[in-house]
């Protein structure tokens, strides 16, 4: 126990710490400027009456939950599995070739990364311009659907994390087992959903909580591309936390919708150790 002290230690005052000062925030009228900031008073659950009391909280919330929803448990978890299953069956220039194609969008910068896919989205874009040549119509997709055109840069931004941990789960699976099932007369689409999934089922499931946990808190994308707008249609939960706490100064109020974040990341790994649990059992 002593040997880890030190790491229990610095855990409580740089992890805990912070928590522990968030919930105490969030049940006060901090604040930057103004009364809060002079004479911190405890206010009790008035910070999330006040938020469940407001339409754009509300908003924000289904939008944060359509944005996961989209953009990682159907788009990166679905295609980071296509991916594993197509490299996996591919030669090898073609593995190193969408390899290198998809970490190369995970490690770009945000900010980088928000820009390229803001022109890519553009009125004026690469996207437009391809749609133009086949005859059909664009749109500002930055405009008129900025959760879709945001959801669909948070996928082709992560969808390498998705690939690497089925390639990782997909090598563990003795290839004798799929042989066998082949010559029982499965088809490709039977041994996947009845031989290959069944048994990488616990990385889908740890997949899908990393995965989750990260869409949930994304902020510099979002924030890079559209900035919430028009209007509050691209708003999720960390931009209207960051529009609370810092352009309006309500810290105490900020930190109420940090912990309602907190909460939702907390149903949503619950539901998926769940799973991991079934599936041990």
């Amino acid at each position: 126990m002593l040997p880890l002290s030190p790491a229990i230690g610095l855990m409580l005052v740089f992890l805990a710490g912070p928590i522990l000062y968030c919930v105490y925030a969030a049940f006060t009228n901090m604040a930057l400027t103004g009364t809060g900031a002079a004479n911190v008073k405890f206010v009790g659950v008035d910070n999330f009456r006040k938020a469940f009391g407001s339409g754009a909280f509300t908003n924000a919330i289904w939008l944060t939950l359509v944005f996961t929803l989209i953009s990682a448990i159907i788009g990166q978890n679905t295609l980071g599995l296509g991916l594993a299953l197509l490299m996996r069956k591919s030669t090898k220039l073609v593995r190193n070739f969408v390899g290198t194609a998809v970490i190369g969008a995970w490690v770009l910068p945000e900010v980088v990364a928000a820009y390229l896919l803001s022109a890519f989205f553009n009125d004026d874009g690469t996207l437009n311009v391809m749609l133009h040549a086949v005859g059909l119509p664009g749109q500002d997709w930055l405009y008129a659907a900025p959760i879709i055109a945001v959801s669909l840069a948070n996928i082709w931004r992560g969808t390498a994390f998705s690939m690497l941990v089925y390639s990782a789960a997909l090598s563990e699976i003795p290839k004798e087992i799929e042989e066998s099932a082949e010559m029982d007369g499965a088809g490709g689409w039977r041994r996947l959903a009845f031989v290959t999934l069944p048994m990488i089922t616990r990385a889908i499931m740890t997949n899908l909580m990393l995965i989750t946990l990260q869409t949930l808190s994304v902020f510099g994308l979002i924030f890079a591309m559209t900035r919430g707008g028009p209007g509050t249609k691209s708003q999720t939960l960390p931009l209207y936390m960051y529009e609370q706490a810092f352009s309006f100064s309500q810290i105490g109020y900020g930190t109420a919708i940090a912990l309602v974040m907190l909460a939702i990341g907390a149903v949503f790994s619950l539901i998926y150790l769940r799973g991991l649990n079934s599936e041990a059992a």
